[in-house]
């Protein structure tokens, strides 16, 4: 907890952790990428738009929650995260779809 207590950037901003750039981040990231294998770019942008769509939002996070967690002042900002998955409730609407015909067709021959 106290590792970076003494960072100068903890100290003057009175922050626990140093922040790093975007530029020091993605870097981090391609590395990351690189150790393991992964062949699409990673980077913050995509990071934490992953965050929003396929962690917070479909899993039922309140929209203002996760906008604060991305630290945007303005609503707007964050709604178009669900903008994104309109699409996929959309594609998840029709795969709920044919799997309720599937299940009223054998419970229709069952009798």
């Amino acid at each position: 907890m106290y590792k970076y207590g003494e960072h100068p950037k903890s100290d003057n901003e009175d922050r626990l952790l140093q922040i790093l750039t975007i530029q020091k981040m993605n870097a981090s990231l391609k590395e990351i990428a690189g150790a393991f294998e992964i062949e699409k770019e990673l980077t913050f942008h995509f990071a934490r738009h992953t965050f929003a769509t396929t962690l917070t939002l479909p899993n039922g996070v309140p929209l203002e929650s996760v906008s604060k967690m991305l630290g945007h002042k303005n609503l707007l900002t964050t709604q178009h995260y669900e903008k994104v998955l309109d699409k996929k409730v959309s594609e998840d609407m029709n795969i709920l779809r044919v799997k309720n015909s599937n299940t009223i067709i054998k419970l229709s021959r069952s009798k």
